[in-house]
């Protein structure tokens, strides 16, 4: 898929449309995944403006890891619309939904299939930031640890930690049967923030990541 991604690209570049939909059709379903942990239901609309910025940029991509260039223009699009919003919805799912979900000792490239589910994704967006987009980024999009370190602005290793951690809390979460609070660095459990429906969420601040030590 690398090296069709890669002519794709160079035909696009030089104005090729059907090479265009072909990079659209193999990157969009992943790129909604992701998006969907991030902004809930306003993903389609943050999609639609990350492909509006891809298709302008297009010409100014100068090689590298194409899946991470786009990625990375969806999640600065998703932080924008979190600012603007300034609230970071997450999506309530019954745990029981998730029983076929990879163990603990499972790696995260042989959890992508059992976490493209919508009712996934919703227990993913409960976890915490760091650890939900470590999961995404290797799973659902498919990035080796390095690179998507360097879409996250973290060491490769902190990123195999996260992934790994996410990982565990999830499948802690379906041996309990129960839904789960997920808890950040301190201990402290955060409970998921529930949807009323698209537009309204309790507000709250975007979150930002600290710097890795």
């Amino acid at each position: 898929m690398t090296g069709e991604l890669s002519e794709a690209v160079v035909a696009a570049q030089a104005g090729d449309e059907e090479a265009f939909r072909f990079l659209y059709r193999s990157l969009q379903p992943g790129l909604l995944r992701y998006l969907t942990a991030l902004v809930g239901a306003d993903a389609e609309d943050v999609a639609s403006e990350t492909w509006l910025q891809i298709s302008r940029d297009l010409p100014s991509f100068t090689g590298g890891e194409f899946r991470a260039w786009t990625v990375t223009i969806a999640r600065n699009r998703a932080m924008d619309h979190l600012r603007r919003q300034r609230r970071r919805p997450s999506l309530p799912v019954p745990v029981q939904a998730l029983s076929e979900l990879a163990g603990d000792a499972d790696t995260a490239e042989r959890a992508g299939e059992t976490i493209g589910t919508e009712a996934a994704l919703a227990l993913i967006a409960t976890l915490p930031p760091r650890e939900a987009e470590a999961v995404l980024l290797r799973a659902v999009i498919g990035l080796d640890a390095e690179t998507a370190g360097r879409v996250l602005g973290r060491r490769p290793g902190a990123v195999r930690t996260a992934a790994h951690r996410g990982l565990r809390r999830l499948a802690a979460l379906l041996e309990r049967g129960e839904p789960g609070q997920s808890s950040g660095g301190d201990g402290n459990p955060s409970p998921p923030r529930p949807r009323t429906g698209r537009g309204r969420q309790a507000p709250s601040a975007p979150y930002a990541e600290p710097a890795d030590g």
